[in-house]
């Protein structure tokens, strides 16, 4: 049996620990609390299209078998955000999300966040695919477990500020128009919050490392645009999952604000010792 010396300083080591075991607590709270219809057939088609074709980039691609945990990150994401009619669109949507990162790069960096890339494509093509908001109800506890593993995800690798960026910039905007504008109750701008697929949008899918610019500047301005366009769409467009529509467009200009501010060095998911080399290389 791991001793907590040795369990704990592995969990450090690498980021993606800290939030594979997070995304792994909402899905059993969501089937287990909330009550979703887990039909295990898309689950299944879920993690093995992004572990097999993770696999397969390992095999033929001198990918590094560590990159199974951003496959199987990639995999709860749509988990936990997707809702679909057929396994056969889970299957596709986890493929196409790995298979974009290898296809689509730029100066290093991918070009789309792949769960993102995934729900959208999906949405897009087939018209029977969507993102789910309502499945998480409006629960304070929703945002409190989301809002407080998010936050110890984030202080880990370091991306804290985009999520609040974003966050800030949303819930402002509909501020000014829900309350002060249209002067509806508070009460309902709450309610508009309340939903835990824009927390976890908020502090796991915006966050990621390799789609978001590399400077801390760049990234909080990177964030705030994402949240303006975001609260237009949603208010004025009436789109479902404007974030992630949003998200979609912006993150290929990341590699664009990185050539434009290029004196942060690329982020790594695996801390690096101090007498390691300062060059850090991302890791797919």
């Amino acid at each position: 049996m791991l001793s907590r010396f040795n369990t704990l300083p592995w969990l450090r080591s690498d980021g993606r620990h800290f939030q594979i075991i997070a995304q792994i607590s909402f899905l059993c709270y969501g089937i287990l609390s909330l009550g979703w219809d887990a039909d295990w057939r898309n689950y299944l088609a879920i993690f093995s299209g992004v572990l097999v074709a993770q696999a397969l980039a390992i095999r033929f691609g001198g990918i590094p078998i560590d990159s199974l945990k951003s496959a199987l990150i990639t995999g709860l994401g749509l988990s936990l955000l997707m809702k679909a009619n057929h396994p056969i669109l889970f299957l596709s949507a986890a493929m196409l999300a790995i298979g974009m990162k290898f296809i689509t790069k730029w100066n290093g960096k991918h070009l789309w966040n792949p769960a993102n890339f995934g729900i959208v494509a999906a949405a897009a093509l087939s018209g029977e695919a969507w993102i789910s908001p309502g499945q998480w109800g409006s629960s304070a506890v929703i945002i409190f477990i989301v809002g407080t593993a998010g936050l110890a995800v984030l202080s880990n690798i370091k991306r804290l500020e985009t999520g609040i960026a974003f966050l800030f910039t949303f819930a402002l905007l509909e501020y000014c128009r829900t309350v002060l504008y249209l002067g509806w109750e508070h009460d309902v701008f709450l309610l508009k919050l309340s939903n835990g697929s824009l927390w976890l949008f908020s502090f796991f899918m915006i966050t990621d490392p390799m789609t978001s610019p590399n400077q801390r500047k760049m990234r909080i301005a990177w964030a705030i645009a994402i949240g303006a366009t975001s609260f237009y769409l949603a208010s004025f467009h009436f789109i479902n999952g404007a974030p992630f529509w949003t998200l979609f467009f912006f993150t290929p200009f990341t590699p664009l604000l990185d050539r434009i501010a290029p004196t942060v060095p690329s982020f790594s998911w695996q801390k690096h010792s101090e007498t390691s080399t300062n060059t850090q290389h991302i890791r797919i």
